[in-house]
């Protein structure tokens, strides 16, 4: 079993650029900043993308240092990255870029599974059952099991936001449904949806990553590709992705904050049915009545109201 040197990097926000620029002169391009400073500009400029910064960022932020990371395998296996890392802190330091450096040794078992004991089979609403792909699952209370692996990033069903769009999904799905999912992430929504008796899905994200990992992620779970399309765009700017989605579904879901679901307020009008559905989560507390004013002048109507911690999320049902 590998080795690997975790070695940290530490200079100042000034200097984090030029340290990372050597860094990757020399060909070391698998690092990892992290710089307190810029955390603390994005949380006094972010972007409508964002509602939420974790408070753990924040404490960070407020007592930390920068620092890159690298990891470097041991023996023979690292020995040119090692030397690529040497020639980039001669450089750094020949640029009077004031450093320090602290080294620590990492076992690529550790590396690789110490994650995996916080991602265990977790129950959401009455009906699912979400389980990374290393653990069994045989629930007796008949849940409808979806696999999906933390490493996939983009939702894994962990966060409020999530658990509530797929509580009321669970709730106000029908067998037979249609169901357009709108900002899919890993595609944990329109999956479940699939498994607890959708007939179809479309699904958007603006990343390419989550459209090709959402896509990975329903075949793994035993969809096949007739059932599903996944399209990558902004469908409230792109009208290219607004001509492909159907005007007509059952169900439409959005899991996102409330800037870009006011955004999309005129994409639900055209594409839920009259009588059908929508979800919408990730509304912070406080920006509830924004969010509902636009979507309920659009000709919906309000369900169902679900909270968890500082979360908002709505069924809602077009008239």
């Amino acid at each position: 079993m590998s080795e690997y040197r975790e070695i940290k990097i530490y200079a100042s926000h000034g200097d984090m650029e030029s340290l990372t620029g050597c860094l990757v002169i020399e060909g070391i391009t698998g690092l990892v900043i992290s710089d307190p400073e810029d955390i603390k500009e994005f949380a006094a400029e972010k972007s409508d993308s964002w509602d939420y910064i974790d408070e753990d960022l924040l404490k960070e932020a407020a007592s930390g240092e920068p620092y890159v990371t690298v990891y470097i395998a041991e023996g023979e296996e690292g020995a040119a990255d090692a030397e690529a890392l040497r020639l980039a802190l001669e450089r750094a330091s020949s640029l009077g870029i004031d450093f320090r450096v602290e080294q620590s040794s990492i076992r690529e078992e550790d590396w690789a599974n110490e994650w995996k004991k916080y991602f265990r089979p977790l129950k959401i609403g009455e009906k699912i059952l979400i389980k990374p792909s290393w653990e069994s699952a045989d629930p007796s209370d008949g849940r409808t099991v979806v696999e999906l692996d933390p490493e996939t990033s983009f939702g894994t069903g962990r966060h409020y936001t999530t658990q509530l769009c797929l509580e009321l999904t669970e709730k106000y799905l029908n067998a037979g449904d249609t169901v357009l999912d709108l900002g899919c992430g890993s595609g944990i929504i329109f999956i479940t949806a699939l498994k607890l008796g959708a007939s179809s899905a479309q699904a958007t994200d603006i990343s390419a990553d989550a459209v090709k990992i959402s896509a990975q992620n329903a075949e793994k779970n035993g969809i096949s590709r007739d059932r599903f399309e996944v399209f990558l765009g902004d469908a409230a700017k792109d009208e290219d992705i607004r001509s492909k989605i159907c005007k007509g579904h059952k169900l439409v879901t959005a899991n996102i904050v409330a800037d870009v679901l006011i955004s999309l307020s005129g994409v639900f009008a055209e594409t839920v049915e009259p009588q059908g559905r929508l979800i919408l989560s990730g509304i912070i507390d406080g920006r509830e009545d924004e969010v509902l004013d636009i979507v309920k002048s659009k000709g919906f109507t309000v369900l169902e109201h679900r909270h968890a911690d500082i979360w908002n999320a709505y069924a809602l049902e077009k008239l």
